[in-house]
């Protein structure tokens, strides 16, 4: 049988943590910026965690 593959979408988008949690990016940071507001921008630069509520969907996808 073959081997179980990582969603290599995922691989790229999420990080994990060195307690395990998983780290993401934003969204809306991309394109469009001249209408977001300086602060909107900035608190959109940072990462945040994934919800408990979804990570168990993503391990998933990561950890094979």
């Amino acid at each position: 049988m073959p081997k179980m593959k990582t969603n290599a979408a995922a691989k790229k988008r999420f990080t994990f943590t060195g307690t395990g949690k998983i780290k993401r990016k934003h969204a809306y940071h991309s394109h469009i910026l001249t209408k977001k507001t300086t602060k909107q921008k900035r608190n959109l630069c940072h990462s945040a965690l994934v919800s408990s509520v979804d990570e168990p969907k993503l391990m998933k996808l990561l950890v094979k």
